[in-house]
């Protein structure tokens, strides 16, 4: 199916235009044919992330003057698309080190920035995101995981759970309370493998294969003094809900990549499926499931880039990447639940795609903060944005 690869809201300039083709061309020629044999194999795709290395993928937000490429935030959300529309599984493995490659970039020290960025854009290491703990989900603030500073280290007790790419990462940002006798101080620590702590198990998961998700122990682990991200510690907090604004237009980014995929899979069957003499496409409950799901996928796609942009204009973006991600979610399950009605039959078969679609949309529903939570900060940033007169004063 023709798509719209780069609207035209996109504003990349030709090299980012080109980054972009280059990708979706790796997608369309070395990674849907191989996708549905490594999702049921559920083996990690060794020789396309060695690709993707080469493709520069993994330094999309790493500075040139370390090795990376630099692309603004629209093209990289583009590029996550478009690998999402391969294999979700893909734009997962680059998700969460983008995101602390964004993190040592924006708030590192000038020796953590060329201790780690050199390594993070080529690939060389892989980074991994250490946020959520087995009792605590979203609710950051009920986080349990602590590191005490005892002279020259840190010495962090807790665990993490929903790691993903743990037992191949080079570097984990971990979020910690720095000051737990007070309850409080968050800070993010770069924990390097072999650092002590315990890959404890991969979790079983719906869909999201090949690439594992974990949970990872930390009993007494000890790492350097200056291991905080930006020397200072109790920033963590803001530090990491910067890095949230990232990571939610990729989890909107991969939902409009499943979702392309699974409208250009109904489209092509809608057309090769007769019923009753003609196309199914031409059966009116087939065409309006057709054009829903091409309709909100293409606003699914735009507030994703308009997130993207604020981010990118150097504005807070917590509510616009909420909203993108809230919708695109959202609308990549309902499009996948669509594309399974127009296959019928087929659509449940694991000789589709269609399935897989099914099964990897609703990660993006939970993942990187669950739509609840985003309804959440949607609202509050709305009354703050728009302050009522009077509203705050003592009645």
């Amino acid at each position: 199916m023709a798509q719209e690869r780069i609207p035209l809201s996109a504003r990349l300039d030709d090299d980012e235009r080109a980054v972009v083709e280059v990708v979706a061309d790796f997608v369309d020629r070395q990674v849907r044919p191989v996708a549905r044999d490594l999702e049921h194999a559920n083996a990690y795709p060794e020789d396309l992330i060695e690709q993707m290395k080469r493709l520069g993928v993994f330094g999309l937000l790493a500075p040139e003057v370390y090795g990376g490429v630099d692309v603004s935030t629209a093209c990289f959300s583009l590029v996550t698309a478009e690998l999402a529309r391969g294999w979700m599984s893909l734009a997962g493995a680059m998700g969460s080190h983008s995101v602390v490659t964004y993190l040592v970039k924006t708030f590192g020290t000038a020796t953590q920035r060329d201790t780690y960025l050199p390594r993070l854009a080529t690939g060389e290491i892989r980074a991994a995101m250490a946020l959520t703990e087995p009792g605590g989900g979203s609710d950051l603030q009920a986080m349990r995981t602590t590191a005490v500073l005892d002279g020259d280290v840190w010495r962090i007790s807790g665990s993490k759970t929903w790691i993903t790419s743990a037992r191949r990462a080079g570097v984990i940002a971990l979020l910690c309370r720095t000051r737990p006798a007070e309850g409080k101080g968050f800070s993010v620590l770069l924990v390097d493998a072999g650092s002590g702590y315990e890959v404890s198990r991969d979790l079983p998961k719906l869909g999201y294969k090949g690439v594992e998700s974990c949970e990872l122990l930390f009993e007494d682990v000890r790492v350097p003094a200056d291991a905080v991200l930006g020397g200072v510690a109790g920033r963590g907090f803001a530090q990491m809900m910067r890095g949230l604004e990232i990571g939610r237009v990729q989890v909107a980014s991969r939902a409009v990549g499943v979702a392309q995929a699974a409208l250009d899979d109904a489209v092509r069957y809608a057309q090769e499926r007769h019923s009753f003499g003609q196309p199914i496409w031409q059966h009116q409950s087939v065409g309006n499931l057709l054009a829903d799901s091409a309709t909100k996928l293409r606003a699914a796609r735009l507030l994703t880039l308009d997130a993207a942009a604020s981010i990118d204009a150097g504005r807070r973006a917590d509510m616009e990447a909420g909203m993108a991600k809230l919708f695109a979610s959202e609308v990549c399950l309902e499009v996948a639940t669509n594309a399974l009605r127009v296959h019928g039959g087929h659509g449940y078969s694991t000789e589709f795609d269609v399935e897989r679609y099914f099964r990897d949309a609703p990660l993006m529903i939970v993942g990187e903060g669950t739509n609840e939570i985003q309804r959440g900060v949607i609202a509050k940033q709305l009354i703050a944005r728009n302050p009522a007169p009077g509203a705050g004063e003592d009645r």
